[in-house]
Parts: structure tokens; C-alpha cells; sequence
């Protein structure tokens, strides 16, 4: 079968490959073509672009780029009509995908969409074209089962593939010093807001005897560059590095993280990381997403992870709270406090034991072609 897939960010190339090697150990003759990355491309197929060439971030970048993005939009379109595939499969990436889902249930071609968009936390409104354009949803989160009930829209769910993803890591070392590891978002509002913060909390530490030897590594994130970081990385070469392209291996060999909300902080409890999470954005932003809570009270927490769960496995430091003096206080009690660390290291179980174990992209992908036939 033809299979037609978008990806448009480094964790869509991640999972949708490893959907693609599913495909193809289900049905040997499968013929892929794509939107999406360099993972994607490694497993076979012919890509249309890269999602790099369509990346966005943030609300002014997308003004910027909206000629372009029109214009990639309409390629694909006449991409996918031209190339008839059985299936068009969708790979979270909403704002795109969205479109293109509409499209394409519009010609008559089967849409799969694979990892949710999170209408459980914002924009409902999708709930109606979910239900309208897509013609099965694969929900990767077990607290995503009830709501996706109760809004009566037809999904699978097979577990996360990011188990798979790290479990199939083979972890390299980026540092021989014990380490404090900063990840500090992707997109340059969050980089901006997270790094002054952490840089001080790098500095406070470094000058405390106990701490002295420890570096902090930042692992920057796929889209961005060494200039977006390179102000705050200025004058504490000595005790503070930026990697790029290792993010699990940054993770593995840290004492503890400091992690922008995100899927990092899945990650993170996947590898078994002690961390906080720290979030801030600006205050109308804040206000707005509060309310939006209010409204949305299911939504208790702001990771993954504790959402997962429904408790706090670990902490979240959000606006306000999001201080020097909190991070470095929590970051010491990671470090110094076992009892609390095995806590957390217990809770991490439990998370990967809701996500329901290893071989998730193999079963969705055998879903997927049952479904199709």
C-alpha cells in the first residue's frame, strides 16, 4: 500500500519513522512518500521537503513566513493528488495538518492521524473536524482515552512510541564530570525566559565548594542555533557547555535537569532523570492560559508526565514561581535528598507502566493496515 505522511517538527520525523519501520515489517511492499525529516528519509521513501524548510516559531515568525507556508501547503496538496496513496497519515503538528486533513477526507482519501492534537488543553474547536475529516485517531496518552470518549470521536490507543524511542537509545557520554543538564524549550521566547534563569542558578551552584565541580550542559534544541544561546553562555565557559544533537545522552549522564514544559520532561522520566519543570510566558499569555485552566479543570498539571499520573510525580515551577531561588532550591534537593530522589525515580515506573510498555509503533502500524483493508 501507499502510505502519504507529515511530519513537521523533529519529534513527528522521530515517531513517524519509527511508524514507517512498523509499515513496513506489517506489509513488506509498503511505498512511502513524505513531508518530514531526515529520520523519515533514512527509512525509505521519496520526501516532498523537509520539515526544517516549513518550521515555525512562534506567532511573528508565522506572519513572516505566511507567504511560504500557503505556498508548501499547496504543494502538498497537489503532491498528495497526484500520487493517490491509500492512506494519508497525520502526524501531530496540528496547525498544518488540520488543513490538510480537511483536504484530503474532501477528495475522498483515508486520514489517519497519528499523536493527537491536545484539544484536551486548548482549542476544543478541533474536536469537530477531528470527528468530521479524520477517519481514525491514535491517541498516544492513557488520560486521552475518556476525553476522546466523551467527544465521541473513534480512536485507537497502543501505548506511547517514545518508549520505544528510548529504549532503543544507545546512550553515548557528553561530559566526564558529574553534570546538571538545562533544556531550555525550542522556540526563542522560551529560550529567552528559561536561560537567564538557569545560567544564574549555574552560577549560584559553581560557587557553592560542594557544587564547584559540576558542569552544566544545555542541550539546544533541533531548530535553533549557537547565537540564540550564545549571550547567556558568555563568560561561564568554564563550567557551562551547549550540545546539540544528544539530548538523550544529556539527559542520561545528568544529576539532575532543569526542563521547559514539554515532551523533555516525558523524556526525561523515561530515562530516569530527576528533574524540575519551570515555565513562564508573558503575563497577558499567563492570564489567558489560567483561564483557560479554570474552565478546563481536568487539566490539573502542565508535563506530561504528571498528567500521566495524576499526582505530582515531580515539581512545576510556573510564573511566579519560576525564580532563581526556587530552581536552586529544588535543584539542590534533587541532588542532596535520596529518599526524595528514589520518590521520583518510583513514579517514573509507574509513568512508563501507564504508557503501556515497549512496541507501540509496531501495533498502531499493524492497526493501521487493518483498518486500511
Amino acid at each position: 500500500m501507499k502510505y502519504y505522511l507529515i511530519a513537521g517538527e523533529a519529534s513527528g520525523d522521530l515517531h513517524a519513522s519509527n511508524l514507517m519501520k512498523g509499515l513496513k515489517a506489517e506489509d513488506p511492499g509498503a511505498e512511502f512518500r513524505f513531508v518530514g525529516g531526515d529520520l523519515m528519509a533514512a527509512v525509505g521513501g521519496s520526501m516532498l521537503f523537509h520539515f526544517k524548510e516549513g518550521a515555525v516559531m512562534g506567532g511573528a515568525d508565522v506572519l513572516r513566513k505566511a507567504g511560504a507556508l500557503l505556498s508548501r501547503l499547496r504543494s502538498c496538496k497537489a503532491d498528495i493528488l497526484s500520487w493517490k496513496p491509500d492512506v494519508v497519515i497525520l502526524v501531530d503538528y496540528p496547525g498544518f495538518n488540520m488543513r490538510i486533513a480537511k483536504f484530503a477526507h474532501g477528495h475522498g482519501l483515508k486520514v489517519f492521524y497519528y499523536i493527537a492534537p491536545k484539544t484536551w488543553a486548548s482549542r476544543e474547536g478541533r474536536n469537530r473536524k477531528l470527528r468530521r475529516y479524520v477517519d481514525r485517531l491514535f491517541i498516544v496518552f492513557p488520560f486521552e482515552i475518556p476525553y476522546f470518549e466523551s467527544k465521541g470521536i473513534p480512536f485507537v490507543y497502543k501505548g506511547n512510541p517514545l518508549v520505544d524511542a528510548v529504549e532503543s537509545t544507545s546512550f553515548g557520554t557528553v561530559c566526564e564530570q558529574p553534570y546538571m543538564a538545562v533544556l531550555a524549550g525550542s522556540r526563542k521566547g522560551e529560550i529567552s525566559r528559561m536561560m537567564p534563569v538557569c545560567m544564574e542558578v549555574a552560577d549560584r551552584l559553581h560557587a557553592l565548594p560542594e557544587y564547584s565541580g559540576y558542569r552544566f550542559v544545555v542541550a539546544g534544541a533541533p531548530a535553533r542555533s549557537e547565537a540564540d544561546y550564545a549571550s547567556w553562555l558568555e563568560g561561564r565557559e568554564a563550567y557551562v557547555e551547549l550540545v546539540f544533537g544528544r539530548t538523550y545522552d544529556v539527559l542520561k549522564g545528568a544529576k539532575a535537569a532543569i526542563i521547559n514544559s514539554g515532551t523533555a520532561s516525558l523524556e526525561a522520566a523515561l530515562i530516569g532523570t530527576p528533574q524540575v519543570v519551570c515555565w513562564s510566558t508573558t503575563p497577558v499569555t499567563a492570564f489567558i492560559a489560567r483561564k483557560i485552566l479554570h474552565v478546563m479543570d481536568h487539566i490539573k498539571y502542565i508535563s506530561l508526565g504528571n498528567l500521566i499520573l495524576d499526582k505530582l510525580a515531580f515539581r512545576e515551577l510556573v510564573q511566579e514561581e519560576f525564580t532563581v531561588e526556587g530552581v536552586l532550591e529544588e535543584v539542590r534537593r534533587l541532588c542532596e535528598d535520596s529518599e526524595y530522589r528514589e520518590g521520583m525515580l518510583s513514579d517514573y515506573a509507574a509513568i512508563k507502566k501507564a504508557l503501556g510498555g515497549g512496541g507501540a509503533s509496531r501495533a498502531v502500524a499493524s492497526e493501521m493496515i487493518s483498518l486500511l483493508r
